[in-house]
């Protein structure tokens, strides 16, 4: 299984943290976000990760390299401008799904902080995989809201994942999916696309599933949750020093 870890944004709420360091790269526990992620999918054996990246993304490319070091194979896709999310995901669906490959692929949101078992993809791609007749095109990790969205985004009922309600309960989208290459096929090629229009046709036509994480999940968006998180990993013992 293949995974990919979005890290184009802007980070424009970091700034002016974000203003000569890519969001991806600011350290949180003494090593970059970013770097929690690769080390928890290789922990779980996913090894190919894709990394898009547009803002100062030279330096994500020169910090990592192939990845090597921390047991991955690290593949890039450049965007010159960002492509929001679905648009990233298109354009790296080459490297994702090379040759005719249709199997399922994790996405994660670069400035989140999860602990979403991540073995659970690979659970969910076997089922998928099993069943095409009922094949799903995304599966969704989702959260209770925080203050920032506590309208939340997505609501469930058991496991279908539907637009949210004003009836609720609605929950907050982590930023961690699965999802089926035929979700994106279908958009243009380079042109920005966000990913909350496919969902909800997708989820119209009951092809949606999720699942509520009531673990840690933090949006680490403004330089205020950065020292937060921090703060946790540092009273935790999870504090890297040598980095």
């Amino acid at each position: 299984m293949r995974a990919m870890i979005l890290a184009a944004g802007r980070g424009e709420r970091m700034r002016p943290l974000t203003d000569h360091c890519p969001k991806p790269l600011l350290k949180a526990g003494g090593k970059p976000l970013l770097q929690w992620h690769i080390e928890a999918l290789v922990a779980v054996g996913i090894h190919e990760i894709v990394i898009n990246h547009a803002h100062l993304g030279h330096q994500i490319e020169a910090y990592f390299g192939n990845g090597r070091n921390l047991g991955a194979s690290l593949q890039y896709s450049a965007e010159p401008n960002a492509l929001e999310t679905a648009g990233g995901v298109r354009k790296a669906l080459p490297l994702l799904c090379p040759g005719d490959l249709e199997a399922p692929f994790l996405v994660i949101n670069g400035d989140v902080f999860c602990n979403w078992p991540l073995h659970k993809a690979f659970e969910l791609a076997q089922a998928w995989q099993s069943a095409p007749s009922k094949a799903r095109l995304a599966h969704l990790v989702l959260v209770n809201n925080p203050e920032h969205n506590s309208a939340g985004d997505f609501g469930l009922e058991g496991e279908r994942a539907h637009d949210k309600t004003s009836k609720g309960p609605n929950y907050t989208f982590s930023g961690i999916g699965v999802y089926s290459p035929n979700l994106f096929k279908h958009l243009p090629l380079g042109e920005a696309a966000k990913l909350a229009p496919l969902l909800r046709e997708a989820m119209q036509a009951g092809k949606v599933s999720g699942e509520l994480h009531t673990g840690r999940w933090m949006d680490i968006g403004t330089p205020q949750r950065l020292n937060e998180l921090n703060d946790i990993l540092r009273a935790e013992g999870s504090y890297n020093h040598e980095q």
